[in-house]
């Protein structure tokens, strides 16, 4: 078993991003501008937040934190976000989620313009990604594609599970796992809630990501040998023997998987450096005009 350790492969990664951005300086006199909106106190947004400004910085971005009460109501942040698509200076923008239940995660999505949309969510980005158009990825997926090349993991021909449907991580993950590309060439398989048998996909699978939400949910009998898993799952758990009060889970139990797998990435250290990595890498993009010339 071969541990997918994102924190290094990250490194790798931002060390090439920091490069291109002092060529970037050179050649256009300005560095990368990344925008973005917190609403509320949601503890482990903070924290995701706090990372991606920290990792802004050591690449060489320029980072804007706007912060809003959750009290804010949908229309005033969608004028927020509105003074930023307008903003000339900001090449990149996120709005951190969970939101506020009052508020429509798709609706605020849809209103990012599409040349500032970094987290790939919006639409047109979604659209162009499944007409195989060159566009912003949402970042988890982009990570885990850069993930795999890093690790030079195979995947042209194999059979791949994606557990979970969401346009986040599922939707997208499935769609670059089987594009004619490399990493990808997959034949993949998405199972969801409505999925009967999920272990005879799973233990047919070369490659499986699980991005659910159920800790431990895909269990070392779900497994071929020799399988590469990636967990995308990571759920804060109450644990009173920890300072923090938690410790974080993923999808995957981890004990019972990884003498099974070939390579199988850890929570935390695999997925989210990469999905860091993934948002840099489209902000980078969106200051080049990669996508929209």
């Amino acid at each position: 078993m071969i541990l997918l350790d994102g924190k290094s492969a990250s490194t790798t990664a931002l060390e090439d991003i920091s490069r291109q951005v002092k060529e970037l300086l050179k050649s256009k006199g300005r560095v990368p501008h990344l925008a973005i909106i917190l609403v509320g106190k949601d503890g482990a947004s903070q924290t995701y937040v706090t990372n991606k400004l920290k990792t802004c910085e050591r690449v060489g971005f320029q980072s804007t934190l706007r912060k809003f009460d959750s009290t804010i109501s949908e229309s005033e942040l969608l004028s927020e976000i509105e003074r930023v698509n307008s903003d000339d200076s900001i090449d990149g923008l996120i709005v951190q989620s969970p939101l506020p239940e009052h508020i429509q995660f798709s609706k605020i999505t849809s209103s990012i313009l599409h040349t500032k949309d970094v987290d790939g969510f919006n639409p047109i980005n979604t659209g162009r990604l499944v007409q195989n158009i060159p566009s912003f990825v949402a970042a988890t997926p982009k990570g885990i594609m850069m993930l795999l090349e890093h690790y030079k993991i195979p995947t042209s021909g194999k059979r791949c599970v994606v557990l979970g449907r969401s346009n986040i991580v599922g939707m997208p993950m499935s769609l670059l796992l089987s594009k004619n590309s490399d990493p990808g060439n997959c034949t993949v398989t998405i199972c969801h809630s409505r999925t009967l048998n999920v272990e005879q996909h799973t233990k047919e699978a070369d490659i499986i990501v699980a991005a659910i939400g159920k800790p431990g949910y895909l269990t070392g009998d779900m497994v071929k040998e020799g399988a590469v898993v990636i967990d995308v799952g990571i759920t804060r758990i109450k644990d009173a023997s920890k300072k923090s009060g938690y410790r974080l889970s993923g999808d995957v139990d981890f004990d019972s998987v990884k003498d099974k797998a070939s390579f199988i990435t850890p929570v935390p250290g695999g997925v989210g450096p990469m999905t860091i990595a993934g948002l840099l890498s489209n902000t980078l993009a969106a200051a080049r005009n990669d996508y929209y010339n």
